[in-house]
């Protein structure tokens, strides 16, 4: 059983991986055997390089933004250049803008959807073709409740949501038969900072609480296990999957 998870001797790139889930993501990665290459951008991410190293894993930092699509093919260049391969690939890196949908700027709707969706596109699509050469390799996204619900004031980051769960199903149609899955974890409401904002405002808070079975926000460590499942041999047989994990959001 243990083999299933084991991750020795794989390659995965993680984006967003200087703070909350993808720092998370990236260790338990780590802790189940994979080399880590963190992608940020603003913020440092030595200190989840260091983490992975405790493991026994190498890393590398590559620092880039992932909503200027000209520095996305670098990722993967130097992904390639330093490890000789890609196993894995982690779209996690997020931004949200909170304004009424009459008062939300096309300047904020581009800059989400850039980050959001656009990177996924290309970096699946980059990614994926030396996975297909290969004949394996395992891609997650990061989706959202919002990929299945309408939110308020972010209609930008749901757009960009519900795109994110439609790319996934549409990559894993293509790429299934030639051994690559792709399949999307759903976080519910976590204690990160695109919910800052939501956990400050005490009325708001209390709704999205009263409404989770589980009684409490997530916090980045309940995607770790989830990632491993959705990187490692334990789901081979899982495709265009959009997996929630949301103390039980989708269910009430």
């Amino acid at each position: 059983m243990k083999g299933l998870f084991d991750l020795t001797g794989r390659v995965a790139v993680v984006t967003g991986a200087g703070r909350g889930l993808g720092q998370a993501i990236s260790i338990g990665l780590a802790e189940a055997g994979a080399d880590v290459v963190l992608v940020t951008n603003r913020t440092p991410a030595e200190e989840t390089k260091k983490a992975v190293e405790a493991h026994g894993r190498r890393a590398a930092i590559v620092t880039a933004d992932v909503g200027d699509r000209e520095q996305l093919p670098g990722i993967i260049d130097h992904t390639i250049a330093e490890f000789g391969r890609i196993d894995i690939l982690v779209n996690n890196a997020g931004i949200i803008r909170r304004t009424p949908a009459a008062e939300h700027s096309y300047a904020d709707w581009q800059d989400v959807l850039d980050v959001n969706l656009n990177s996924v596109f290309v970096l699946s699509q980059l990614a994926g073709r030396k996975m297909i050469e290969q004949g394996s390799g395992k891609i997650i996204n990061i989706a959202s409740m919002l990929s299945f619900q309408g939110g308020v004031n972010v209609p930008g980051y749901t757009a960009s949501k519900h795109a994110v769960a439609g790319l996934t199903k549409s990559f894993a149609n293509e790429w299934a038969p030639k051994g690559v899955q792709v399949n999307a974890i759903a976080p519910g409401y976590m204690a990160t900072d695109n919910t800052e904002a939501l956990r400050n405002d005490e009325n708001r808070s209390r709704q999205i609480l009263e409404r989770i079975p589980a009684g409490r926000w997530g916090q980045d460590t309940d995607l770790v296990g989830p990632a491993i499942f959705l990187a490692s041999s334990a789901s081979d047989y899982m495709s265009g999957h959009v997996l929630c994990v949301d103390g039980g959001w989708m269910t009430r």
